[in-house]
């Protein structure tokens, strides 16, 4: 029975992964606000405390740009994933993806996503 109790954990922790994801603004429980929605984006102000999680969302194609120093980490379903350090002032694209994302570092962190409402060309 103990050996099946840590296999168990790890099948219910994946299991996340595998119910349909939500929308960030819901998963994230207070910390994502809509800032500008429109028919060809949606922006979201992202403010995550250290330790914070942002709970398994999807976006289709998307940018972030962040507004302060980040350490994350973006665990899946093949998991906890490796940590990702960026500057203030970096921006990144980020196509269709499911995903949680874990503030890895010391400080809150503040980011713009930016998602399109239609596939990139």
């Amino acid at each position: 029975m103990r050996r099946a109790i840590p296999l168990l954990t790890a099948i219910v922790a994946l299991s996340a992964f595998s119910v349909r994801a939500q929308d960030l603004v819901q998963t994230a429980h207070g910390m994502a606000r809509v800032v500008l929605e429109n028919d060809k984006v949606r922006v979201i102000e992202l403010t995550v405390p250290p330790n914070a999680h942002t709970g398994v969302h999807s976006h289709g194609d998307s940018f972030v740009y962040f507004l302060t120093p980040n350490t994350s980490r973006m665990p899946d379903a093949k998991g906890p994933g490796e940590k990702l350090t960026r500057q203030a002032g970096e921006a990144v694209w980020i196509g269709p993806v499911r995903h949680d994302t874990v503030n890895a570092g010391t400080n809150t962190t503040r980011t713009l996503v930016v998602e399109l409402k239609s596939p990139a060309k």
